[in-house]
């Protein structure tokens, strides 16, 4: 599964040099990229190069944002949902899990048009030890689904917002769990075995496929319902892609791909006639503050 020789890479850029390793990446309602390193900074990508705006001192997984433009920045090391205001530059918590229950290693979360906010909770490499969080509007977590063991990673929404897809990174899979009408968790299906490879982010395109990138080998794939796995890039070299996690589509047609590179100091981009579907921004009035 794994290539042997480049793909796509001609389509791809690299820019944004100098980040420290990062994994999160999220894009505003405005437009403006935002990415987390592994010292817990928020850089926000300006004129093509990071620009840090504050350090929780942490080490930050997941980023999403909201329509204010504020980011919801996941930290493993303090354990805890980070809420960062660009305007004040300021940090508060939003969400570290229930009391006697608190996050294990919260990894990515993705809004729903309501304003909930589904947190995947990694677990222990290889101990199968993972579930999936519901973070309600305000912050109060709750357990929404323990179907998903297997270091469930990074999640996103259909475009329906009736189906959360997750990268389990070991066993490698891709799965979709449906949210039923009264909001419950239903049943894990799996979409796609990935075989020795470990996925990390991934990203709903309009036309119905998923966008999968991969921590090992450097390898970005799709997945359709009608037409399986297929690799979109590859780099067996490890520099424009470099252990590639997380997934955004950027621009004003959604059509240029973005990824961090937790391998090395850049953002990749590129576009591969792939659009992403909108994403939602719950507002503040819906997160009660």
């Amino acid at each position: 599964m794994s290539p042997q020789e480049p793909v796509a890479l001609d389509r791809i850029e690299s820019y944004a040099f100098g980040l420290d390793h990062a994994e999160g990446i999220c894009v505003t309602p405005a437009g403006d990229v935002y990415v987390g390193g592994e010292a817990g900074q928020i850089y926000r990508i300006v004129d093509d190069r990071p620009v840090e705006l504050a350090s929780t001192g942490g080490f930050l997984l997941g980023l999403a944002a909201d329509a204010q433009g504020r980011i919801y920045a996941i930290d493993n090391v303090a354990k805890c949902v980070w809420r960062f205001d660009p305007a004040s530059k300021g940090l508060t918590v939003y969400a570290k899990g229930p009391a006697g229950k608190p996050f294990n290693v919260p990894n990515w979360g993705a809004f729903d048009r309501s304003g909930n906010y589904y947190l995947t909770d990694s677990g222990d490499w290889m101990a199968g030890n993972g579930f999936i969080w519901l973070v309600r509007p305000g912050g109060r977590a709750e357990v929404w689904s323990e179907a998903s063991t297997a270091f469930p990673n990074g999640c996103c929404l259909a475009a329906d917002g009736q189906t959360l897809y997750i990268a389990e990174s070991v066993p490698a899979a891709l799965v979709a769990i449906d949210i039923r009408p009264d909001g419950s968790a239903g049943e894990r299906r799996v979409l796609c075995d990935l075989g020795m490879t470990v996925p990390d982010g991934v990203a709903v395109t309009t036309e119905g496929s998923i966008v999968i990138a991969c921590y090992r080998p450097d390898v970005i794939y799709r997945w359709h319902p009608k037409t399986g796995l297929s690799v979109l890039a590859a780099d067996p070299r490890g520099t424009v892609l470099a252990a590639p996690t997380n997934i955004v589509f950027t621009g004003p047609g959604l059509d240029t791909l973005v990824v961090p590179n937790l391998g090395r100091w850049h953002l990749a981009r590129g576009r591969f006639g792939l659009a992403g579907v909108p994403l939602h921004y719950p507002t503040a009035d819906q997160l009660g503050s």
